[in-house]
């Protein structure tokens, strides 16, 4: 957390990197989720297994306490780990 000198207000540092950082696999699971792709949808495009899917999102909620989809889109758009635009056409 960061202090404005001029304020009295306490004011938060929001840089989206300094506190989320995620690693490449994560960053795509999570665009997968965002799309609406099932964790089995997402094993079967990665070759990976379903429980490692189940282990990266875990590990992405916990990371950015969250405790659903909902929330946890929500933190990747706030945070900067999904663009602005992500999903629009």
């Amino acid at each position: 957390m960061a202090r404005s000198r001029g304020n009295n207000a306490l004011q938060l540092d929001r840089s989206p990197k300094a506190e989320f950082s995620i690693t490449p696999r994560q960053r795509e699971i999570l665009k997968m989720v965002a799309l609406g792709h099932t964790n089995r949808e997402i094993a079967e495009t990665l070759a990976i297994s379903i429980r490692t899917v189940e282990v990266h999102r875990f590990n992405l909620m916990r990371r950015l306490n969250v405790r659903n989809v909902a929330q946890l889109l929500r933190q990747g758009l706030q945070h900067g780990l999904l663009p602005r635009n992500f999903g629009l056409k």
